[in-house]
């Protein structure tokens, strides 16, 4: 390879993590602090005490603080690895498997980013339906539910990002023009609204895990126990408890996030590409 082929290389890449970091980190911080009413109405619908001794509809905004501090680097977390698999290995491979490419770096993505989200997520859903811990929480309780939550977030991820890349491309292909943010945004509304609907169970299942009270033992809280108790409880209704509010706040979700992290790629790309040239 050149000189020239690696700097530009080198460049690309190094584009790549800054805006991935700035606009992951954008889009997750708007989303989460500004739908977060919704995720705590499905957390609550989905809490085994029952969605009014849960809260009901009062302190929407119970658990909102570590939301803050945990939105932008989980986020950005998932963009990078992402974003980075992918402007690594597209040039490598042919265009037939981008589709599995995508599919491996939202997984990827998804494990490396609930390093920081599932901490975050355990706190946050503990207070969302009321629950007070007099004690800190340990490692281990902070970590439960990291298994349950990749299960979850992988096959959400695994139909959301390449049915997203697949709708952006169909659609640009169909008006000649790369897309706009907009266009993108809504394309992720429609891959967000049918991956929350299919992993409603599995999200189930986390909810449950994470609001377990702290002395139950590992082995009770795994997903096909966890999902065969609902079940038994409560029947499909009960594994599909909260896809309510869980669809409303993807499809929302899904629209403002991925616009935002669009619009802000363009203005970081346009930024840096201005320093490149003056340099």
């Amino acid at each position: 390879m050149m000189k020239s082929e690696r700097k530009t290389e080198g460049t690309s890449v190094r584009n790549v993590f800054i805006t991935s970091l700035i606009a992951g980190g954008a889009a997750g911080t708007f989303v989460d602090v500004a739908l977060f009413p919704l995720d705590t109405l499905k957390t609550r619908l989905q809490s085994v005490q029952g969605f009014l001794k849960a809260g009901g509809f009062t302190g929407l905004y119970r658990g909102i603080y570590p939301v803050i501090v945990g939105s932008a680097p989980t986020a950005a977390l998932f963009f990078l690895t992402y974003e980075e698999i992918k402007t690594i290995m597209q040039p490598k491979i042919s265009a037939k498997y981008y589709t599995v490419l995508h599919m491996g770096a939202a997984t990827l993505g998804e494990m490396v980013a609930c390093l920081i989200r599932v901490p975050v997520e355990v706190i946050k859903q503990r207070k969302q339906a009321l629950i007070h811990d007099k004690e800190s929480l340990g490692l281990k309780l902070l970590y439960r539910g990291y298994l349950s939550t990749v299960l979850r977030d992988t096959p959400f991820s695994i139909v959301q990002f390449p049915l997203w890349e697949y709708l952006k491309k169909f659609y640009s292909f169909h008006i000649k023009r790369e897309i706009y943010p907009v266009e993108s945004a809504i394309c992720g509304a429609i891959s967000g609204s049918i991956s929350a609907t299919v992993t409603t169970p599995l999200d189930v299942a986390k909810t449950r895990i994470m609001l377990a009270n702290r002395t139950m033992l590992s082995s009770q809280l795994t997903i096909l126990n966890i999902l065969r108790e609902t079940y038994v409880e409560n029947g499909f209704r009960g594994l599909f408890a909260g896809l309510g509010p869980r669809l409303v706040w993807i499809t929302l979700g899904g629209f403002i996030f991925f616009g935002v992290y669009e619009e802000a790629r363009v203005l970081t790309g346009n930024i840096l590409n201005v320093k490149i040239i003056a340099t």
